[in-house]
Order: C-alpha cells, then sequence, then structure tokens
C-alpha cells in the first residue's frame, strides 16, 4: 500500500491503515509461532537423549509413535565427550524450551540428564531407559562397580584420538563383531550390523567423570528396565529405580537398545510421565 493510495481513502482509510501498520509493527515475527504452541493445549516437549555408541536416529520409531499423539519431540544430539560438556550443553537446549518438558535419557544418556535438568523447573519429569543413573559424586564406573560386569565389557575397543589443540584421548567403540550379542541381540543381525558401522565412539574419560548434580533427587523418575541388557546390569537399573523412589518402573524383555527393538513400551512409559506430570 502506498502513501498516496492512503490519503485517496480518506480519513478512515487512512486510520484503518495505521491500525493495521501497528498491528505488524507490534506483534513479534515468531508470535503465530507461540499461539500454535499454544493451542497444543497441555502436552510437554519430550527431549529424548540418545546413550554411546548410538545418535538420535536411534530413538526414530519412539518419535514417530510421540508425534502421532501429538507430542513436540526434540532428539538433540549428545556429543559423548564426558559429563560436563554434554551435560552443559543439553542444560542449554532445555532452557530454550518453553512449557514443561518430560526429559528422557537412554544409557550414558541418563547421566547427561540428571546432571542437566538440574535447575531447569520445567522439566517436569525424568524418564530412564535401560540407563545409568549416578548419584552426586558418582561416575558410570563407580556406580557400575557396585555390580558383576556386564558383557559388554569385554566387547569394548579402544582408538586414541587427538583434539585440534593437540590435547589427546581414547575413545571406545563395541567391536562390530560383538555388537549384536552384547548390546543388540533382540534385533536381526542385519540390523546389528547397520549399528556397528555407523555406531558413535564415547570418549572413555566421560565413563569416569563424576556428577555433580543429580537431579532425580528432585523430580519424579520413570524407569524402564531391560531384563535381558547385556550393557548395564539389570540388577543395577532395578537398585537405581528403587534408590531414586521411581514413580513407575517397568520391566520388559528386552536388550540394551528397548528403544529400537521394543519403542511402543519405550513410548508408553514417557507418555505415563507425561500424564502423570497433569499433562496430555
Amino acid at each position: 500500500m502506498t502513501v498516496s493510495g492512503i490519503s485517496k481513502s480518506g480519513k478512515g482509510g487512512l486510520a484503518l491503515g495505521v491500525a493495521v501498520l501497528s498491528a505488524l509493527t507490534l506483534v513479534p515475527a515468531d508470535a503465530a509461532d507461540d499461539v500454535g504452541r499454544a493451542s497444543e493445549g497441555q502436552k510437554p516437549t519430550v527431549v529424548l537423549v540418545h546413550g554411546a555408541f548410538a545418535d538420535g536416529s536411534s530413538w526414530n520409531a519412539v518419535v514417530q509413535r510421540l508425534q502421532r499423539d501429538g507430542y513436540r519431540v526434540i532428539a538433540p544430539p549428545n556429543t559423548l565427550r564426558g559429563i560436563p560438556q554434554d551435560s552443559t550443553y543439553l542444560n542449554s537446549l532445555l532452557k530454550t524450551i518453553k512449557g514443561p518438558i518430560v526429559l528422557v535419557g537412554h544409557s550414558y544418556g541418563g547421566e547427561v540428564i540428571s546432571q542437566a535438568a538440574a535447575g531447569v523447573d520445567n522439566v517436569t519429569a525424568l524418564v530412564y531407559v535401560n540407563a545409568i543413573m549416578p548419584d552426586k559424586g558418582e561416575s558410570f564406573a563407580s556406580l557400575s562397580g557396585k555390580f558383576p560386569a556386564a558383557p559388554i565389557a569385554q566387547a569394548f575397543k579402544q582408538v586414541p584420538f587427538r583434539n585440534g589443540d593437540g590435547t589427546t584421548g581414547t575413545d571406545v567403540y563395541i567391536e562390530p563383531t560383538k555388537l549384536h550379542a552384547t548390546f543388540a541381540q533382540d534385533l536381526s543381525q542385519q540390523q546389528a550390523s547397520v549399528m556397528a558401522s555407523t555406531q558413535r565412539p564415547i570418549a572413555q574419560s566421560a565413563l569416569t567423570d563424576k556428577l555433580t548434580e543429580a537431579a532425580w533427587r528432585d523430580k519424579p523418575v520413570y524407569v524402564l528396565v531391560g531384563k535381558q541388557d547385556r550393557a548395564i546390569d539389570p540388577s543395577l537399573e532395578r537398585y537405581e529405580a528403587k534408590r531414586a523412589h521411581a514413580r513407575k518402573t517397568v520391566e520388559i524383555n528386552s536388550s540394551h537398545v528397548s528403544l529400537v527393538s521394543h519403542p511402543q513400551a519405550v513410548t508408553d512409559l514417557i507418555v505415563s510421565a507425561a500424564r502423570d506430570s497433569g499433562h496430555r
């Protein structure tokens, strides 16, 4: 609309034009997005954090089910470099999300969410899937050392790496020929072979990093135990659930990768956490 066009319409047209322009000026560009989020009702955002040897795509089947049920879902990358770095990154992401959050961690991701959720008030529930859940001052190594070593401990392969600043470290992989038997025995051999080829390593130092916060002490906890887990002793998973006074613990006949082999059971637990927190 040109100035001359406004003037020709008279005072009424000018007033209307000014009102329209004022509205466009005062309403933020992202307001439509905010309205859209508000209209979605009380459903929380579900944030899914993967563990070692995996990436966000390991949640694909769970994401599909949650989205079908109307949930907004984010499966961010977990760099697997260590608790300080990984939890700080996740914490910064959580602080950008409006409204309630159900935060879910698989395996090593359980450690990351335990520290990252500390002080984030809109995280209304923590869900641990075949996960490690150390307390403040504990590490994966010190906590898992209370139980018999899992079979996967005999399948690790160490590979040195160098950082851009010249420092060095060691990455931990699963021997490709041993991944199916120790990590994903309830998947097909073909699926396990793809996992073996695409696995992302975890820095060995991450296994001894101690938590400085344990959000599960202050937030509702939900736990899924894989009774056939060969990467984390199922007895350890039960111990964690009991220590955290989990509101709900589900046990299924699953390997370590229940999120892939039993996505509906995992989804059901997440939805239970959302609903118990007062969100549909």
